[in-house]
């Protein structure tokens, strides 16, 4: 990476909420945010927006009419980009650049109106412009005024972070100063589950943890889906108000040998995090937030790719989809509104079932991992 990049702000609606201190306060606590909910013809554990945030997303649904068709990825990634706008103190006149992403993109939306057609081989008006890609980023260009570029994209699990990626090569390649980066998901939908639970992934788990991430010793796979979006405002060089800064940023994909597969030692993984990390030494990191989707080959790829990265010099390893399950494209980003929380707040929020894990005394440097279905990987360097 070229030079450091400033984050000037960062914002989320999860299941954890809106509002740093309740996003916060949730972390210190050792309960999870999934329930038990019905689809259809099953049930399932799921994670979804907190009910405050739910509260919030409708009062902006009504709040334009345009803004009653649109899919629920877009409205979370609104609400989330005017709260990390507001924080930064960008106006429309900074016309910065709007890079936003999903991996299911309007899912929601898009099974209803397939369902629709289905029952009378009839689709409505706005059925094509609501649910392509590029929706997301271009309602949140419109509602913020900016008059920067726009790009949306879909790299399924790691996509928020594909999102920091660009941000960070257009601020280094001079042709912008300012942009907004970040990932959507609600996919909450019978459809998007019952192909999850058809790849024999999704949890079955009944104890007090359904999800158990990073946990070694789990029997079997343990993902469970959750929702939500999360915007960062990215800057050029070091700013002093900067929530934390970005260090180094690495990317890598890996040969498939399978559509959702993973090498033993995520070679993906191993090529982005000493990316990431350039000249900086192993030993300087302390935190890594991992990917850590749940699922026994995937926790344990990024383990062994850890391993041998890292060696004897092994950070503290945590992650937080036990708590909020896996948002898909949004994971990356909501991962890293939990390293920057640790940075500012030097606590390190462990795993609770996990007992083997140190716990470092200064937390200086953190790396964010994300990985999507292909072997597509991105490692995060920060640090205050």
């Amino acid at each position: 990476m070229n030079n450091k990049v400033s984050i000037k702000s960062i914002a989320s609606v999860s299941p954890l909420g809106i509002k740093e201190n309740e996003i916060w306060q949730k972390y210190l606590s050792d309960e999870h945010c999934l329930e038990e909910r019905e689809f259809g013809e099953f049930k399932a554990m799921v994670a979804p927006l907190a009910e405050g945030a739910k509260l919030e997303i409708e009062k902006l649904r009504v709040s334009d009419q345009k803004y009653k068709a649109l899919d629920d990825t877009v409205l979370y990634a609104m609400y989330a980009a005017r709260m990390a706008m507001k924080d930064a103190h960008w106006s429309s006149d900074d016309n910065f650049g709007v890079n936003m992403g999903s991996s299911r993109g309007a899912t929601a939306l898009f099974e209803s109106y397939y369902e629709d057609f289905l029952s009378s081989g009839k689709t409505e008006t706005l059925c094509s412009p609501t649910t392509t890609l590029g929706n997301i980023s271009s309602w949140i260009a419109h509602d913020l005024q900016t008059k920067g570029p726009e790009i949306s994209h879909s790299i399924t699990c790691s996509t928020a972070l594909h999102a920091l990626l660009n941000g960070v090569a257009w601020i280094n390649s001079g042709m912008t100063s300012k942009f907004m980066v970040g990932g959507s998901e609600a996919s909450l939908t019978p459809f998007t589950i019952a192909q999850m639970k058809a790849l024999k992934i999704y949890s079955r788990e009944t104890d007090a943890y359904p999800c158990k991430a990073l946990n070694p010793d789990k029997l079997g796979n343990t993902m469970v889906l959750g929702e939500g979006a999360s915007v960062a405002c990215l800057e050029k060089g070091v700013s002093d108000n900067a929530i934390a800064i970005i260090e180094g940023v690495g990317c890598a994909t890996e040969v498939l040998q399978h559509n959702i597969s993973i090498s033993t030692n995520a070679e993906c993984f191993q090529r982005s995090m000493k990316m990431a990390l350039g000249n900086t030494s192993p030993s300087d990191v302390d935190v890594i937030v991992m990917h850590a989707p749940g699922t026994k080959k995937g926790d344990s790829s990024e383990l062994n790719a850890i391993e041998l990265v890292f060696g004897n010099q092994q950070p503290a390893l945590t992650t937080n989809k036990w708590k909020v399950g896996h948002t898909f494209g949004a994971s990356g980003m909501l991962s890293l509104e939990l390293g920057i929380m640790m940075l500012q707040k030097q606590k390190f929020i462990n795993v609770p079932y996990l007992n083997s894990n140190k716990e470092p005394e200064k937390i200086r440097k953190v790396m964010v991992n994300a990985v999507g279905f292909g072997g597509n990987a991105v490692s995060v360097l920060l640090s205050l």
